[in-house]
């Protein structure tokens, strides 16, 4: 049982990464009409929207893009900073609407924000909690499976959260780009929406394997096996 699911769940991402990774690839290769860099877009969509105070900043690792509010950074890959592809301007748009969440205060994304310290120590306890039940014996099957599960359940519910946040964002992405004449062909507008999209069902996937974990440790207690 455990390991058809981890088997499963493990299957899951890599069809949803192989996804994106493709749909990145091919709209890489695609040139945008408009001609500018990802970081020029990402430039011009902030200072339309009123945001001076979040630099953009290029770094190495391919499809590591993200939007960090601790310190209002938007960070591009060197292919997204310096390229002018649809998956670059697709991408470095995407994240801009993470800094418009952000300076909108949108609800969503506050959430998300306040909840990374309790999903951070969530998955320490989901990493090394089954290794300490295993080899010291100090933790009952009992607390074992009730800690597992409140743990899956603040993972889970803060991948719940990420789903309107990421998808939200490459809303603002996709209508951004059309209204500010950087696409402009019904093709450039179908190759952003699939790159996007991709990237979306990364996180839908994220959700689905913490659902899974969530409820293969909260189910033994609710029917009452948990001290078996």
């Amino acid at each position: 049982m455990i390991i058809l699911l981890f088997v499963g769940t493990l299957a899951i991402a890599l069809l949803a990464q192989w996804h994106v990774k493709r749909m990145y690839h091919r709209y890489s290769r695609v040139p945008s009409a408009a001609g500018y860099t990802g970081a020029e877009v990402a430039a011009q969509i902030l200072r339309a929207a009123g945001i001076g105070n979040v630099s953009i900043h290029e770094h190495e690792e391919l499809l590591g893009d993200h939007y960090d509010p601790t310190r209002r950074r938007l960070v591009l890959s060197s292919a997204n900073y310096h390229g002018t592809s649809l998956a670059a301007i697709g991408v470095a748009a995407h994240e801009c609407g993470h800094a418009i969440q952000h300076q909108q205060a949108y609800a969503p994304l506050q959430l998300r924000m306040a909840a990374v310290s309790a999903t951070n120590f969530a998955s320490q306890i989901v990493m090394w909690l089954p290794l300490l039940g295993i080899f010291t014996g100090m933790v009952s099957p009992y607390t074992g499976l009730l800690v597992m599960a409140i743990a899956w359940g603040v993972i889970m519910a803060f991948n719940l959260v990420t789903l309107p946040v990421e998808f939200d964002a490459s809303r603002r992405a996709k209508r951004l780009l059309a209204e500010m004449g950087f696409m402009q062909s019904g093709a450039e507008r179908l190759g952003v929406s699939r790159v996007l999209d991709a990237a979306g069902w990364t996180y839908v996937a994220a959700f689905v394997t913490s659902l899974i974990y969530f409820l293969f440790h909260l189910l033994p207690l609710l029917m009452g096996r948990d001290r078996e």
